[in-house]
Order: C-alpha cells, then sequence, then structure tokens
C-alpha cells in the first residue's frame, strides 16, 4: 500500500503540474505573445474558467501526503519552510492578477495585475522546478531525520546543499521552458488568429530548447542521484518514462500549427512522464537524502496499513468527482476565444 500510495502522489501531482502548467506557460507568455490589452484578456479568458479547478490536484495531493506519508509531510514542510512561503505568496498573486484585471477599466490597474500575473507564473515555475530538482537530487537529512535549507550555499551539490545549485537551477530552467512550450500550445489550441499563429510561432522556437534541457537535466540527474541507475538495473521498464517523454515532445513538435490538440496533449505526456521520471529516480525512498544511510524509506514515512487502505476506498469516488469536474469544465469551455469576447 504504501508503494501504491507512492506512485498515486507522484500521478496527481504530474496531473496537477500538466493541468496548471499551461497557466504558468500563458502567464509566462503573457507580454510575449499578446500585442494588445484585448490579446492580453483573452489570454486570461482561454484559462479563467479552469485555472482555479486545475488547483484541486495540488490540494488533492497535498492532503493525500499529509494522511498517507505524514512523517514525510512533517519534514518536508518544515525543511522547505522558505520556499513554501514564498509559493504561497506567488499563487496569491497569480489568484489576484486573474481575478482582479477586469474589475477597473483604467490602463494603469490592468497593466499592474497584468505584471503581477506574468511575474508570478514565471517565479512559480522556477519555485516548483527548484523543489522538484531538490527532491531528485536529495536534501541534507540530520541524523534526528529533519533537515532545514539556506537558499544556497556555494552551489555545489555536495553533502550540505541550498535550494539552489546547479542542478536545481538546470531543473527549474527545464521546467520554464517546457511549461512556456506547454502553455503556448494551449493557446494555439484555445486563441484565434493572430494570436494564435503567434502561439504556434513561440512553441516552435521553445522546442528545441526543451529538448536540449530536457536530455541535460537526465543526464545530470545520472551524475546527483545513484539511486537512479540501480532503479534502471532492477526496473528495466523505468526506461518508458524517458521514451514516452521524448515521444511526447516529438508528437507536440510534429503537430504544431496543423493539430494543436495533438500537440498538447503530446506536450501533456511529455510532462507527466517527466514528473513520474523523477518518483522513478528517488524511489523506494520517500525522500532521499544526501547522505545515503540517511534516506527515508516509503514505509518508515507511511501511515499504518490499516490507514492507507481506508483512505484508499476514500480516494477512488474523491478522484472520480475531481475528474468528472474537470471534463465537465474543460467540455463547456469555447472552441476558441476572440480578444473581442474576452470578457
Amino acid at each position: 500500500m504504501a508503494e501504491l500510495w507512492f506512485w498515486l502522489l507522484a500521478t496527481m501531482l504530474g496531473v496537477y503540474i500538466v493541468l496548471d502548467g499551461f497557466d504558468f506557460g500563458a502567464g509566462i507568455l503573457h507580454f510575449v505573445i499578446a500585442r494588445s490589452p484585448g490579446e492580453r484578456a483573452s489570454i486570461l479568458s482561454a484559462i479563467g474558467p479552469v485555472w482555479d479547478g486545475n488547483e484541486v490536484w495540488l490540494i488533492a495531493a497535498g492532503g493525500s501526503l499529509f494522511a498517507a506519508f505524514p512523517a514525510l509531510y512533517a519534514i518536508t514542510f518544515s525543511g522547505f519552510y522558505l520556499p513554501l512561503t514564498l509559493t504561497l505568496w506567488l499563487l496569491l498573486f497569480r489568484a489576484l492578477g486573474i481575478e482582479l484585471r477586469h474589475q477597473l477599466n483604467d490602463a494603469m490597474w490592468q497593466a499592474f495585475w497584468d505584471v503581477a500575473f506574468s511575474a508570478a507564473s514565471l517565479l512559480l515555475s522556477i519555485v516548483f522546478g527548484a523543489a522538484l530538482g531538490n527532491l531528485v537530487r536529495g536534501v541534507p537529512l540530520g541524523e534526528d531525520g529533519n533537515f532545514f535549507e539556506p537558499l544556497w550555499t556555494d552551489f555545489r551539490v555536495g553533502t550540505e546543499t541550498g535550494i539552489l545549485d546547479w542542478y536545481t537551477l538546470l531543473v527549474a530552467s527545464t521546467a520554464v521552458i517546457s511549461l512556456s512550450l506547454h502553455g503556448a500550445l494551449w493557446l494555439a489550441l484555445k486563441s484565434a488568429a493572430p494570436l494564435a499563429e503567434r502561439a504556434d510561432r513561440g512553441a516552435r522556437t521553445a522546442f528545441w530548447p526543451c529538448v536540449a534541457l530536457a536530455a541535460l537535466t537526465a543526464l545530470a540527474t545520472f551524475a546527483v542521484q545513484p539511486q537512479l541507475s540501480a532503479n534502471l538495473k532492477r526496473y528495466p521498464l523505468g526506461l518508458s518514462f524517458p521514451l514516452a517523454s521524448a515521444l511526447g515532445l516529438f508528437v507536440a513538435r510534429a503537430n504544431i500549427g496543423k493539430r494543436p490538440l495533438a500537440a498538447f496533449l503530446g506536450s501533456s505526456t511529455h510532462i507527466l512522464a517527466q514528473v513520474l521520471a523523477a518518483a522513478f529516480a528517488i524511489f523506494p525512498n520517500a525522500l532521499s537524502a544526501r547522505i545515503p544511510s540517511r534516506h527515508l524509506s516509503l514505509h518508515t514515512a507511511a501511515a499504518p496499513e490499516a490507514t492507507l487502505a481506508a483512505m484508499f476506498a476514500w480516494w477512488l469516488p474523491g478522484m472520480l468527482l475531481a475528474v468528472s469536474y474537470s471534463y465537465f469544465s474543460y467540455s463547456r469551455m469555447p472552441r476558441t476565444i476572440e480578444a473581442s469576447d474576452a470578457h
């Protein structure tokens, strides 16, 4: 049951990043592909009906983490206190940027909230990417099983690491470019010309940097996380994650400007496979430590078996509701959104 919940949590986080990721990407590209206030309003309208519903998956993952792995929850939330506080502020400003922009018909007011939305989206992509990099690389767990990381130390991957080093910055850069590509493909799917055409051009521009950074991150992960090589020898099926990621990327590239839904689904496959590959890199540990003898194993971090089984019985109908709600929201969105009817 502990291993089942590990993969359920990884999948929920992957689905969250796929869904909220195109919101982040749209925010990153807010000033890049939009040329007028009307086009910027149409970008917000392309995510407006679904962005808050997408965050249900983050809440579900956090609640499941609290119940299934209470020790992991306690250790990580105290150890990552600084980035979690920053994340809450950024989520707040992103939400305010979306909700308050249209409340006043004033150019300065709208420009301020456009900047808040775009900057928060970019910084959230960096923070989430760096957080994922920390989990894969491992954290400086002490002998008492706790840790606290400063923002940075010497930018090397040693035993005493900071939140930022060369590896976590590489993962953060990969996250930014991947989510930019993902957001561009969503805007190409939901926007009308000429915004959709500029989104297609943005996706083509982001594609090869995304390929290069994903490949570089994969190679770097082998260097900083020895567990990945051991897992591939023990579970060769794990190769399906990077293969699915690469296939998704090239499906996206082949369909840019032709079949926007297929391109977006290809990008979604790439992102979900990347998150599952990150989980595979640390399995069977719940939290990887820089000193291998201090890894927090899944079974040490997990709640009792009976609790996990009871949770699973409640989780299934809960997820059915979440999936049904997501389907309801997305199926009722307009096929394309014109700048003239963005309100």
